[in-house]
């Protein structure tokens, strides 16, 4: 008796595996032969960048419709390609490609966030918040600042914003950008050949003398103050040069 049970619990534990194995192998077959009907392309637009268009990222997938992916089996198509050339697009900061068990593609794509215009007499440029270049683009105009500088002369230059130098001037990009009042208040940005800073005002006509870009949330947080307690009693065109370069001291003319 012991012994028949064996057998029969050996010929069961076989009968489940070829059928695993048979419902494996038919999967596998059903999905090998399935067409791609269909792509989707989801774009991240969390900052309410619009760089990228959808047709543009179905011109990059299908080689400006000389390869098209409707109508191709599964074997057929190389996800790892279509992903590299999504990431050619300088707009593209991450892009990933799937496909469903019905075998259509499934196109994920983070853009690039420009926290910056870099202003040039040869040709504009925005910069992102890891100190790259972008272009400027047809479908959308950032609403971020504009920058002028004396150290940046060309737009070639942007390995600036990523040296042991620039990093400083990054950092102080990133904070304006972040912040909700700062990034609302400040219209342009300035930077000389000393490398000081200072910024024009949306509201109020005064240009503020930052210095260089050292003790950024002090400064900041002073001068907040100062608008806060002073500009109301004295009038926002009282002054037309606010300097918070020094430490605990603001001086206005």
């Amino acid at each position: 008796m012991l012994w028949n049970r064996k057998v029969k619990a050996l010929l069961f534990a076989l009968f489940c595996m070829g059928g695993f194995v048979f419902l494996a192998g038919f999967s596998k077959n059903r999905q090998e032969g399935k067409i791609c009907k269909k792509v989707n392309i989801k774009i991240d637009n969390e900052y309410n960048n619009y760089f990228l268009s959808e047709s543009e990222v179905m011109a990059l997938l299908t080689r400006n419709g000389n390869q098209p992916l409707t109508g191709m089996k599964k074997e057929e198509i190389d996800l790892k390609r279509l992903e590299m050339r999504i990431k050619s697009h300088k707009f593209v900061r991450q892009a990933e490609v799937s496909r469903d068990l019905e075998g259509n593609i499934n196109v994920t794509i983070q853009q690039n966030r420009p926290i910056a215009r870099l202003l040039s007499t040869e040709k504009d440029v925005y910069l992102d918040e890891e100190g790259n270049q972008l272009p400027l683009s047809t479908l959308y105009t950032a609403h971020v600042i504009p920058v002028t500088s004396s150290v940046v002369a060309k737009p070639k230059s942007g390995s600036f914003f990523q040296d042991s130098v620039g990093k400083a001037y990054l950092s102080l990009l990133r904070f304006i950008e972040k912040d909700p009042f700062w990034n609302a208040q400040l219209a342009h940005m300035d930077i000389d050949q000393k490398g000081k800073v200072s910024f024009l005002t949306q509201v109020g006509d005064q240009r503020i003398e930052f210095g260089k870009p050292v003790n950024v949330q002090e400064k900041f947080r002073k001068l907040f103050i100062f608008y806060k307690e002073v500009m109301p009693v004295v009038g926002w065109d009282k002054y037309s040069r606010l300097n918070i370069e020094y430490k605990d001291q603001i001086i206005c003319e």
